[in-house]
């Protein structure tokens, strides 16, 4: 009988025992997150079981399985102590700030299927122990900073069916084994695929999981199909019932500093218009952080103290372009990477629509290169690296990982913002096609800043992908020079107003050194600007089709196929040079020529 009660005991006390480690572990890991003191406020040390706390799942013996904190916003890093949680099943961190190293100790979770700690800022190398994780089938480490070699280990995992590690700065070999997974992705660092290799390096299969999950995912689409009809027709019976009763209910817009909460509109924001007129001060001069192509950008301050960045978009005139402006606003929105300015929130009212994003404490690009105040850092050349790739990165993101494809139209230096660790942050992207809904007629409008508009859009109105890449060459000069892409005092020393062409005159006469700004202090490496000013180049070639795609040009800017592209380009150029060398004997023509001539056009008429 004493045995008996005996065992019973320790049964109970197991069963506290168990909660209360898992619990330590999860509060370990809200502590290491640096969470705010308004989020997972129910994460309590002296509650004993974890399984009644916010974004944590458990099974019917309490064991937690699941933990999603997916997209709140969290720093600091991820403690060793999650390797307690040995049941879990899911880990879900993606579309954070979390900062430092994969603990080794999550090799601990053997019952793990799912991975995510996708867009944050994760460094150093995966671990091997990652390898111990037999029942993992989504492994997703892509947009951190990782670097070193993809462990051996990870291709003998038996479950594995996705694995995304994209957007970092691994190198060497991949596992000859992960190439055989379902899904996989491991673009954007210097492995092994792609052009020259065997491999892709990324596969063209799209099914992300088993038959039983497509089912499943076909079942419950089914369902939400239903669900989203019957909601319709009812609110359809709504309108109708109300509409002789001289109430109308304009959906998507804010009437008189009002708003209508009841349209659900995902993960938005709708602010009111009187929010946002408080925010920025009636919309004050002084708060106007800048001016692009689309309307001013002003600094705005929430009720509850956020800074926010408001942009008030120009020219919007149709009273029935609220479906077209909430696809656009929709598009914009998915569009998460963490190279692009993430949108938060909007306003609309029947002649104003407003975007609202947050506010980068270091600005734009330009500000740092150009209107610093006394006292402030100047960007130093590791920096302004960094904002090239990053740059690159978010724009190949636009075009060639976004469904439909977004394209820029207005690249450059200003629309580069810099967060507190001065990564660079693409902002004002979607806002051409939000702009242009309106215009039923024309096709499109060309929207932009005179110096950084491709040629082909200005003479035609239309854009494509290779539109961006011409004005991302013309910010690398930005960024090398530290000038304004036109710039009228060069006249008083020479002819050149463009900084194309005024890089390009230098770089024939080998006087790179004249080309960089001097406000570096000769602090950089000469090779790593003779390389960015040569990709630059080759991205404002003339001829959309010779300029390269924006995954080149990562690619690029990361070492890889510059040489060979660089000398192509010179062996054409040269022979241009002279055939109007042989023009200009033939017909004794003076400085004022055809070869100057087509800058000249091409800046016209901006």
């Amino acid at each position: 009988m004493s045995f008996l009660f005996l065992v019973l005991l320790l049964g109970c006390l197991c069963s506290f025992v168990l909660p209360d480690a898992q619990g330590d572990a999860l509060y370990a890991l809200k502590l290491s997150l640096n969470a705010s003191s308004n989020q997972l406020t129910d994460w309590n040390v002296n509650q004993v079981n974890p399984c009644t706390w916010s974004r944590v799942n458990c099974d019917q013996s309490n064991n937690v399985i699941q933990v999603s904190l997916a997209l709140m916003g969290l720093t600091g890093t991820l403690t060793p102590r999650i390797g307690v949680l040995k049941n879990l099943t899911a880990l879900s961190l993606q579309g954070n700030a979390i900062t430092g190293n994969i603990p080794k100790e999550l090799g601990n979770l053997t019952n793990l299927g799912r991975l995510d700690l996708e867009n944050n800022r994760l460094t150093g190398q995966i671990p091997s122990s990652l390898g111990n994780l037999i029942k993992l089938q989504f492994l997703t480490l892509s947009q951190n900073n990782l670097n070193g070699t993809i462990p051996e280990s990870l291709g003998n995992l038996p479950s594995l069916i996705n694995v995304m590690l994209d957007s970092n700065d691994l190198s060497g070999e991949i596992p000859e084994q992960l190439f055989k997974v379902t899904k996989y992705n491991f673009s954007g660092n210097k492995l092994n695929c792609g052009v020259n290799y065997p491999h892709p390096c990324a596969s063209s299969n799209t099914d992300q999981g088993s038959p039983h999950k497509v089912k499943v995912g076909l079942i419950v689409g089914i369902i939400m199909g239903l669900i989203v009809i019957l909601f319709l027709v009812g609110l359809l019976y709504f309108w109708c019932k109300n509409k002789h009763k001289g109430y109308k209910r304009e959906i998507f817009v804010d009437v008189a500093g009002e708003v209508d909460r009841r349209i659900p509109f995902g993960q938005l924001k709708r602010f009111a218009w009187r929010e946002l007129q408080i925010a920025t001060d009636n919309f004050s001069e002084k708060n106007v952080l800048g001016q692009g192509g689309f309307g001013k950008v002003y600094k705005g301050v929430l009720a509850d103290n956020t800074k926010v960045a408001v942009k008030r978009l120009t020219d919007y005139e149709s009273p029935g372009g609220d479906a077209a402006f909430q696809r656009e606003v929709e598009m914009i929105s998915v569009a998460v990477h963490r190279n692009l300015l993430r949108l938060i929130g909007f306003c609309t009212t029947p002649t104003e629509r407003l975007l609202v994003y947050p506010f980068m404490q270091n600005l734009s690009v330009a500000y740092r290169l150009r209107e610093l105040k006394p006292g402030e850092p100047v960007l130093d050349w590791p920096t302004r690296k960094r904002v090239a790739l990053g740059t690159a990165r978010g724009l190949e993101y636009l075009h060639e990982h976004c469904n439909p494809k977004i394209i820029h139209r207005d690249v450059k230096a200003a629309n580069v913002l810099l967060d507190e660790d001065f990564e660079a942050v693409v902002g004002d992207f979607g806002l051409a096609k939000l702009v242009d809904v309106r215009k039923t007629n024309v096709t499109t409008q060309v929207r932009g800043t005179m110096g950084h508009i491709a040629p082909e859009y200005l003479s035609t109105g239309k854009s494509s992908e290779r539109t961006d890449v011409f004005g991302y060459g013309i910010m690398l000069l930005e960024l090398v020079t530290g000038q304004r892409a036109i710039d009228f005092s060069r006249l008083e020393e020479e002819d050149d107003v463009l900084l194309l062409d005024h890089v390009k005159k230098l770089e024939r006469e080998k006087r790179l050194d004249a080309i960089v700004d001097r406000n570096l202090n000769k602090n950089y490496n000469i090779q790593e600007v003779e390389m960015m000013i040569q990709v630059a180049l080759l991205c404002t070639q003339a001829t959309p089709e010779d300029r390269p795609l924006m995954s080149e040009v990562v690619r690029m800017l990361e070492g890889e196929g510059l040489a060979e592209r660089w000398e192509e380009w010179q062996h054409v150029e040269v022979n241009r040079r002279q055939e109007y060398e042989r023009l200009q004997r033939r017909f004794d023509w003076g400085e004022d020529s055809v070869y100057n001539q087509d800058a000249i056009e091409l800046s016209g008429g901006r």
